[in-house]
Protein backbone atom coordinates (compact mmCIF):
# COMPACT_ATOMS: atom_id res chain seq x y z
CA UNK A 1 0.00 0.00 0.00
CA UNK A 2 1.39 3.20 -0.53
CA UNK A 3 1.97 6.40 1.87
CA UNK A 4 -0.73 8.26 2.95
CA UNK A 5 -0.29 12.18 2.78
CA UNK A 6 -2.58 14.63 4.56
CA UNK A 7 -4.25 15.81 1.59
CA UNK A 8 -5.05 11.97 1.46
CA UNK A 9 -6.25 11.90 4.99
CA UNK A 10 -8.16 15.22 4.66
CA UNK A 11 -10.07 13.70 1.20
CA UNK A 12 -11.22 10.65 3.28
CA UNK A 13 -12.31 12.79 6.67
CA UNK A 14 -14.48 14.99 4.33
CA UNK A 15 -16.05 12.08 2.46
CA UNK A 16 -16.62 10.56 5.99
CA UNK A 17 -18.28 13.91 7.07
CA UNK A 18 -20.85 14.25 3.75
CA UNK A 19 -21.56 10.43 4.54
CA UNK A 20 -22.45 10.73 8.20
CA UNK A 21 -24.33 14.19 7.35
CA UNK A 22 -26.47 12.41 4.37
CA UNK A 23 -27.22 9.75 6.79
CA UNK A 24 -28.12 11.49 9.42
CA UNK A 25 -30.15 13.42 7.41
CA UNK A 26 -31.87 10.23 6.22
CA UNK A 27 -32.51 8.97 9.53
CA UNK A 28 -33.89 11.87 11.30
CA UNK A 29 -31.18 12.82 13.32
CA UNK A 30 -30.47 16.10 11.53
CA UNK A 31 -32.34 19.02 10.23
CA UNK A 32 -31.26 19.81 6.86
CA UNK A 33 -31.64 23.63 8.19
CA UNK A 34 -29.79 22.90 11.13
CA UNK A 35 -26.07 24.42 12.06
CA UNK A 36 -24.34 20.95 12.17
CA UNK A 37 -25.89 19.20 9.05
CA UNK A 38 -24.34 22.92 6.89
CA UNK A 39 -21.19 22.86 9.00
CA UNK A 40 -20.47 19.27 8.39
CA UNK A 41 -21.13 19.40 4.56
CA UNK A 42 -18.90 22.52 4.59
CA UNK A 43 -15.78 21.10 6.05
CA UNK A 44 -16.23 17.75 4.24
CA UNK A 45 -16.45 19.87 1.20
CA UNK A 46 -13.03 21.46 2.13
CA UNK A 47 -11.78 18.33 2.72
CA UNK A 48 -12.68 16.70 -0.66
CA UNK A 49 -11.61 20.09 -2.44
CA UNK A 50 -8.02 19.82 -0.96
CA UNK A 51 -7.43 16.03 -1.17
CA UNK A 52 -8.18 17.34 -5.62
CA UNK A 53 -6.13 20.48 -5.29
CA UNK A 54 -2.72 18.87 -3.41
CA UNK A 55 -3.14 15.51 -4.87
CA UNK A 56 -4.86 13.55 -8.00
CA UNK A 57 -6.67 16.53 -9.80
CA UNK A 58 -10.17 15.36 -11.48
CA UNK A 59 -12.32 18.60 -12.55
CA UNK A 60 -15.76 17.02 -12.26
CA UNK A 61 -15.19 16.36 -8.57
CA UNK A 62 -13.63 19.35 -8.43
CA UNK A 63 -16.66 21.29 -9.57
CA UNK A 64 -19.31 19.21 -7.88
CA UNK A 65 -17.17 19.75 -4.32
CA UNK A 66 -16.58 23.59 -5.22
CA UNK A 67 -20.63 23.31 -5.16
CA UNK A 68 -20.96 21.70 -2.10
CA UNK A 69 -18.83 23.93 -0.76
CA UNK A 70 -20.82 27.29 -1.72
CA UNK A 71 -24.06 25.89 -1.27
CA UNK A 72 -23.10 24.70 2.14
CA UNK A 73 -21.77 28.56 2.57
CA UNK A 74 -25.30 29.68 1.32
CA UNK A 75 -27.25 27.64 3.58
CA UNK A 76 -25.33 29.11 6.84
CA UNK A 77 -25.82 32.52 6.00
CA UNK A 78 -29.20 31.97 5.02
CA UNK A 79 -29.81 30.17 8.59
CA UNK A 80 -28.04 33.09 10.00
CA UNK A 81 -30.14 35.47 8.31
CA UNK A 82 -33.34 33.85 8.95
CA UNK A 83 -32.80 33.46 12.92
CA UNK A 84 -31.47 37.00 12.99
CA UNK A 85 -34.76 38.24 10.95
CA UNK A 86 -37.05 35.87 13.67
CA UNK A 87 -35.29 37.11 16.76
CA UNK A 88 -34.74 40.71 15.94
CA UNK A 89 -31.51 42.57 16.33
CA UNK A 90 -30.44 42.64 20.17
CA UNK A 91 -31.09 45.46 22.74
Amino acid sequence: MSEMFWHDWAGLIGVTLVLVAFFLLQAHKLSGQGYAYQVMNLVGAFGILLSLIFGTFNLSAFIQELAWFLISVYGIVRGVRLRNATVGPLP
